[in-house]
């Protein structure tokens, strides 16, 4: 097949990363190609962060309802329609692949819907698709992830959190593998809508969180009638009894539910693209780039998902962002990985900016801890024993507030305004002398004055 143009630009992939970069290269007067076969968004907006919040809103509801009768609220008889949700998140994000869509193309981004693949050497690639043939100056890999599904026996049988978001019923109970992101936001959603839960945490739930996040979001998660199992280890093996299903553990340890939804994480999506025969280096099973995203391939360069740094949708915006710039602008600014603010939409919801206090001890060489446990005002009046976490770990020598957590309410909104307060490199002397807004739950980071360690 000969080629039938060049381009400036090749994109594969049209997620968070790949539409940015696409974007922002082409308004800086690059002639852009963006090559996706599914719907446009990727993970976040189809699979993700989006329809899981949409959900979360509506399951929600339940819990209002409840705190509803405290407040003198009298409830009559309530109906949930689970189908009627979905469908109303199903409305919102086919509007939001037309914008993505849109976006792109007032951006003068050419968009072809279909499979790509890359041929060539060194300096000289060339993306297939539709049968069409496209010689680049740079192709971008911005493919995503996919979910993991262990090889255990019966692995076929659990469903995927891809699989969550289409469900047509909901289950009587389930058992849930696993206690990242996904897992707890699953569980809370189904938690509140009546779904018995399961969650069978290999150590505990968010793991890779301060352990005060992790121990405050286990005891919320309990409060909500989910069951954590922590130190469960790994699955191995799923079998089908009747109208259940029976999940077993290394120790022997057995969990019976109607459904079992496997929530262990995400590959980056890297087969089928072509980039073994190119011999794409490959780390853990990511694409392999250095500080500007080339890949070991000259012209090749991954962003988003698939190469594993941080998979959080603002992360990879400003990887896309910078590698645009990278190529066709000003060269950008590096991105502040550790100060990546990020958000668990659970029950109660989780926040975190900057580093827990492991990380922070194993870094420096004093740490000053600030935590505080308190009942919200609100549940004064619900009489629900629902509690708030905030913690502050700061630099004992510098002063400078290296990390700070909340779980709780509003914790996500809490937390973006000082995720700018910690890139600015704020002290704790500044918090100190910082007015909180009263009555607020966020008035306490910056009324905390006694470290506990």
């Amino acid at each position: 097949m000969s080629v039938d143009g060049t381009v400036d630009l090749a994109v594969i992939g049209g997620g968070s990363a790949g539409v940015r970069c696409a974007r922002v290269a082409a308004s800086l007067g690059a002639k852009v190609v963006l090559f996706e076969d599914a719907a446009l968004g990727g993970t976040c907006v189809n699979l993700g962060c989006i329809p899981k919040k949409l959900l979360a809103y509506g399951a929600h509801v339940a819990e209002e309802i409840g705190d509803a009768v405290g407040m003198g609220w009298t409830i009559g008889q309530t109906h949930f329609d689970w189908g009627v949700l979905v469908q109303r998140k199903d409305a919102e994000i086919a509007r939001l692949n037309l914008a993505y869509e849109k976006l792109l193309r007032d951006a003068g981004v050419e968009i072809v819907r279909a499979r790509a693949t890359i041929e060539g050497g060194e300096g000289a690639l060339t993306v297939r698709a539709g049968g069409r043939a496209l010689a680049a100056r740079h192709v971008v890999i911005a493919t995503g992830g996919t979910p993991r599904r262990p090889p255990i026996p019966g692995a076929e049988l659990a469903s995927v959190s891809d699989d969550f978001f289409h469900w047509p019923t909901l289950p009587r109970s389930i058992a849930i593998v696993g206690a990242g992101y996904i897992a707890v936001e699953i569980a809370s959603v189904l938690a509140a809508l009546g779904v018995e839960v399961d969650l069978l945490a290999r150590r505990c739930a968010l793991s890779g969180f301060d352990p005060d996040v992790s121990l405050a979001l286990a005891k919320g998660l309990a409060r909500h009638g989910i069951r954590v199992h922590e130190r469960w280890g790994e699955a191995t093996s799923i079998v089908r009894h009747g109208e259940r299903l029976v999940i077993d553990n290394a120790a022997g340890e057995r969990v019976e539910a109607e459904r079992v939804l496997l929530a262990i994480g995400r590959d980056p999506h890297v087969r089928g693209f072509g980039l073994e025969a190119l011999g794409v280096e490959t780390k853990g099973g990511a694409i392999a780039v250095d500080e500007r995203f080339a890949t070991s391939v000259a012209g090749l360069y991954a962003i988003g998902d698939v190469i594993a740094r941080r998979e959080l949708t603002p992360v990879a915006l400003a990887e896309g962002t910078l590698l645009a710039h990278s190529l066709f602008g000003d060269g950008g600014h590096a991105i502040a990985y550790e100060l990546a603010p990020t958000a668990v939409f659970s029950m109660p919801p989780v926040a975190s900016v900057g580093w827990s206090e492991p990380v922070a001890r194993g870094r420096l060489g004093e740490v000053r801890i600030f935590r505080t446990t308190f009942r919200p005002l609100k549940h004064r009046l619900t009489g629900s024993d629902v509690q708030t976490m905030m913690k502050i770990v700061v630099d004992g020598v510098t002063d400078r507030v290296v990390g700070i957590h909340v779980v709780g309410d509003d914790a996500p909104e809490i937390i973006q305004g000082f995720a700018v307060a910690l890139q600015v490199g704020v002290t704790k002397a500044q918090l100190d002398r910082t007015i909180g807004v009263h009555p607020t739950a966020a008035e306490e980071l910056v009324t905390m004055r006694t470290p506990v360690t």
